[in-house]
């Protein structure tokens, strides 16, 4: 079973088809009790939109607690877009002051900054290149040249440059995937890439299938 979390500003619809799709039984939770009901072996946190909203809404709920519990206990995550960048410390997305992250990972999420040739937000189908060559998530992949589809204005800068799972280039390299233990999180959007994406996602619901359900 994989939980996937329902913060109201996610496309849910899409990412809970992409699971299906590679046989993984899936189902929406919003709040902590019904994460812990769901026995779930996997946890999946989507998102598109603000950072700001997705953090809030996670806290509001209580969700965002159990995500850093279920990360600590190297249970099998996956964020999604937003649900990398909420993984860590701020966001410069959100007004001066900018956005607190959840903290799980140290660093930062930047806007953009590139020559003017290159749009931002950085939109549609780029390569990248796999840095943890032997990632689970991995399997099945080219170690680059796969192509992902990307929408995001801003990246994440994590402190540890060994946490970053693959990177892309847009007019300079970014972080394209993280992935520490059985935590992973893609900047791009696994569930819009087509066939490699579906790699994506049956390769995490082969991780969780081996982890077992969290009882």
């Amino acid at each position: 079973m994989i939980a996937v979390i329902d913060n109201g500003i996610c496309n849910l619809r899409s990412v809970t088809k992409a699971l299906e799709a590679v046989g993984a039984p899936v189902r929406v939770v919003r709040t902590p009790a019904e994460v812990a009901a769901a026995g779930a072996s996997g946890l999946v946190l989507p998102g598109v939109g603000a950072l700001r909203d997705c953090v809030a809404s996670l806290r509001a709920t209580g969700l965002d607690q159990t995500v850093r519990d279920w990360i600590a206990a190297d249970r099998p995550f996956l964020g999604v877009c937003l649900g990398m960048q909420a993984l860590f410390e701020h966001s410069e997305e959100g007004g001066v002051a900018g956005t607190v992250g959840l903290g799980v990972f140290p660093g930062r999420v930047v806007r953009f900054q590139r020559p003017p040739e290159f749009k931002v937000p950085h939109m549609g189908w780029n390569d990248v290149r796999f840095t943890q060559t032997a990632s689970p998530l991995r399997a099945g992949l080219a170690e680059q040249g796969e192509a992902f589809y990307f929408v995001h204005s801003f990246h994440c800068v994590p402190t540890d440059a060994a946490l970053a799972l693959a990177e892309c280039d847009y007019g300079g390299t970014f972080t394209a995937a993280i992935a520490r233990g059985r935590c992973f999180a893609t900047q791009f959007h696994p569930e819009k890439s087509q066939a490699k994406g579906l790699r994506i996602y049956g390769n995490f619901a082969s991780v969780a299938a081996a982890a077992g359900p969290n009882r």
